[in-house]
């Protein structure tokens, strides 16, 4: 119980209310003096006789005007308020002590690190927000408020550090924390721009669970620090200019441009052009640089290197020879500096074997490779990588992020993906434009539907084996197709359902 004494300004009436509890064996929790003339109690609850007797003796102190009972300590109402205040805030907040641990964690910041604010009290500043050196920041930048662009959960946050000051008793501004707020970065809002990859992307950027992708990160990170030509190979839809980016940033290169030549969407001539640009056309005129030329000393992504043509095959063959080229129409010879870093869906072995890519150019392009592996074979990576597209799509819609019930979330794991993680995107997408409910069902996300295989096809296939398993998780009405697909594309030579 809380009590609010309203009384004179006179010396020993404190310690009079005190000797009153003493001799009532009342425990005193807490005893606040908001200002001249109130004092308020903190203790336990008592039977309400005991209570009556202890308001008339405090009643019968000289001095005395009034007693009763109050639901909170003016420090604890303002504690509570405050609380509130920061609960009710969509940005994450958490609050540091001087000593570098953490004091409190709004809910946004809960769920945004994945802890609860048990787990989250006590940890340091520097396990949760690596990026921001606490030690640092107090003595080196002499705790004065600082903005920073973070990566958190795969997410661009601004995080702001404000210190936070209290007037001492002789009116003197004393530090004694700090407060950290996280401001989520939205990309452009029209929806031409909305889902273009920010060319500054890195592995902080890329968010999964699995064993299989922790394997891929801990290999291209080490792929990432070497010169020679990177292969990234996977299906549609996986992720390989993203890995291709982030291996550009992990590298010595970072500070160097990281440009595009797609090879599938320019005729030869265009894209000849494009790559290693043309000589003046008339004299004094003046001569377009190629993307080779532009990328010197950084990075060069041929994205599906698979559909380049014969004709500029061998000129690209020139340059990984040597690092020299030709501009079109041009015969001095020029060098640059460039790591080349290429992809492709298609079975770059099957292409030579037909004689549609040079074995020669093959074997330059694939020093170092990486295989980035299907989504339906990291069911793992479904769920991190649902939240992060909602959260997203959530800051760039502007409005607020629902949460995805239990079975959606099965049927999310369970699903196929012959689209992988661009088909995903796209499903939370559609789903976040018509939702209109906290809760994202299994209603709101509009999938292929998958038609029930014959039962005389139910053997010819060990993953078809597994049709049983999966039934539970569809949503009611909805059927399965078997559906026949190439070796290069299944990935394990049979058929997915």
């Amino acid at each position: 119980m809380r009590l609010k004494v309203c009384c004179e300004d006179r010396i020993g009436l404190t310690r009079e209310l005190l000797d009153i509890l003493v001799r009532r064996d009342i425990d005193l929790r807490g005893i606040e003096i908001d200002q001249v003339g109130i004092i308020y109690l903190n203790c336990p609850e008592i039977e309400f006789e005991a209570f009556s007797q202890l308001m008339s003796e405090i009643r019968l102190i000289s001095g005395v005007t009034d007693v009763r009972k109050v639901q909170f300590l003016p420090a604890e109402r303002e504690h509570k308020e405050l609380r509130a205040l920061v609960e009710s805030l969509t940005d994450p907040v958490v609050s540091i002590n001087l000593d570098g641990y953490i004091d409190m964690a709004n809910k946004a910041a809960q769920d945004l690190i994945g802890s609860s604010e048990h787990q989250l009290i006590d940890e340091h500043a520097n396990t949760v927000f690596p990026d921001f050196q606490f030690a640092h920041w107090l003595e080196k930048e002499e705790a004065s408020q600082s903005c920073r662009m973070v990566v958190m959960a795969g997410l661009d946050f601004l995080m702001e550090v404000m210190p936070v000051h209290i007037n001492d008793e002789s009116e003197q501004p004393v530090l004694v924390s700090a407060v950290v707020q996280l401001k989520q970065v939205a990309l452009n809002n029209t929806p031409q721009t909305v889902f273009r990859t920010p060319s500054d992307h890195g592995f902080e950027h890329l968010v999964g669970q699995s064993n299989k992708f922790k394997q891929l990160m801990s290999q291209a990170k080490k792929l990432a620090m070497l010169d020679a030509p990177l292969l990234v190979q996977g299906e549609t839809g996986t992720g390989k200019e993203m890995i291709a980016r982030a291996c550009h940033r992990h590298s010595l290169r970072a500070d160097k441009p990281f440009l595009l030549v797609n090879c599938v969407s320019m005729p030869d001539n265009a894209a000849e052009t494009e790559l290693f640009g043309m000589a003046a056309a008339e004299e004094g005129g003046s001569a377009k640089k190629g993307i080779l030329e532009q990328a010197d000393g950084g990075t060069v992504f041929l994205y599906e290197v698979g559909e380049m043509s014969r004709h500029l095959q061998v000129k690209l063959l020139r340059f990984m020879q040597d690092g020299t080229f030709r501009r079109v129409g041009e015969e001095r010879e020029m060098q640059v500096d460039v790591r080349v870093i290429c992809s492709t869906q298609k079975n770059l072995p099957e292409l030579v074997a037909a004689h549609q890519f040079r074995e020669d150019l093959f074997y330059r392009l694939n020093v170092l490779s990486l295989t980035v592996p299907p989504l339906r074979e990291r069911s793992a990576d479904v769920m991190p990588l649902a939240q992060l597209f909602i959260k997203q799509f959530a800051a760039d819609l502007g409005q607020s992020k629902p949460s995805i019930d239990d079975a959606l979330a099965d049927y999310l794991t369970h699903y196929a993906w012959p689209g992988n993680i661009r088909q995903l995107r796209n499903v939370l997408l559609h789903a976040m434009t018509q939702i209109d409910a906290d809760v994202m069902t299994i209603d709101d996300v509009q999938l292929p539907e998958i038609e029930k295989m014959p039962s005389a096809m139910k053997t010819s296939c060990e993953l078809c084996n597994t049709f049983s398993a999966i039934v539970p998780f569809l949503p009611p009405g909805s059927r399965r197709e078997h559906r026949a697909f190439t070796p290069s594309r299944a990935g394990n030579g049979g058929c997915y359902s």
